[in-house]
């Protein structure tokens, strides 16, 4: 039960990371992210869009495993998803900022662990 509430909280927020980056990149993106130079917001508006695409597909995969009734078949497409998810998350706290392991990465492992035990 854990790691499904996990999976939807994850997909949850990565459908929030669609909105935002797809749709709020110029105007929310100011204040999140204060440090990135405020002219580069309208520059890099269609490459955030982009990102945020990816986002809603590792949403919707993981929103997926909820209408899968064989239990292997869910188990392995949420390990497939939150893998996708963790590796995205280490690659951008890496690249990107800290911040981003313990937002996305974490999660993605945590629920990954969930379902391995």
């Amino acid at each position: 039960m854990a790691e499904k509430i996990l999976i939807g909280f994850i997909s949850i927020l990565h459908f929030y990371f669609l909105y935002f980056e797809m749709f709020a990149w110029t105007t929310k993106g100011k204040n999140i992210f204060r440090k990135f130079p405020s002219e580069l917001f309208e520059a890099t508006k269609p490459m955030a869009a982009n990102q945020g695409l990816y986002n809603g597909f590792l949403a919707a995969g993981l929103a997926w495993t909820f209408f899968i009734t064989d239990p292997l078949w869910q188990q392995n497409i949420a390990l497939f998803f939150l893998s996708c998810v963790a590796i995205a998350g280490i690659y951008g706290a890496y690249s990107v900022d800290k911040k981003i392991l313990y937002i996305q990465a974490l999660p993605a492992l945590l629920a990954i662990v969930l379902i391995l035990i």
